[in-house]
């Protein structure tokens, strides 16, 4: 038996051509709460939802990248809190042949874009897991936001004048 741990690793052949795989994606972090249960399901009012997200990328091996999307929805009224979702979830992504400058845009763009879908549906099953409607996230411009994020670190300030989302940093690829 081996004390050593390895990494899951992909086999994409070497023609010289930049490639990237997904790894793996799981689920990181998962909390649900519903804290007013069981007064909440007698409210009978429509909640305001509050809908943050971030991305983590951290480097765990050469040409290996995870890629974590945390998603956090609240929804609440003037009664309180109906419900509290925050998921952490991760993908494992290799890369080879892949310009360092092509590394941010797919790190903080397609990477999520990846994940999201799978995210999605792990939240609106929790919520419905919750004893609510399931909710279907709307899907996230990541390449927008990137290029938000790029545009107000070339121009030394925040697009809009609001903070950028935390995560969203082109050059802090969580690097050590």
């Amino acid at each position: 038996m081996a004390d050593e741990q390895s990494l899951p690793t992909t086999d994409l052949p070497d023609d010289g051509q930049p490639q990237a795989a997904t790894i793996a994606q799981y689920i990181k972090d998962l909390s649900v709460e519903n804290p007013n249960a069981p007064a909440v399901y007698q409210w009978g009012v429509q909640p305001q939802l509050d809908v943050q997200f971030n991305i983590a990328v951290d480097k765990v091996a050469d040409d290996v990248h995870q890629v974590t999307l945390k998603i956090e929805v609240s929804a609440k009224s003037d009664n309180g809190t109906h419900f509290h979702v925050d998921l952490s979830y991760g993908g494992v992504f290799a890369f080879r042949n892949l310009p360092e400058e092509a590394l941010p845009p797919f790190l903080l763009v397609e990477a999520p874009r990846l994940l999201f879908p799978f995210a999605r549906q792990i939240v609106a099953e929790a919520v419905q897991g919750a004893g609510f409607p399931p909710l279907l996230l709307d899907p996230i411009d990541f390449a927008a936001a990137y290029m938000a994020q790029v545009e107000a670190a070339n121009a030394g300030g925040e697009p809009n004048g609001q903070a950028a989302p935390e995560g969203f940093q082109p050059t802090d690829l969580g690097q050590a």
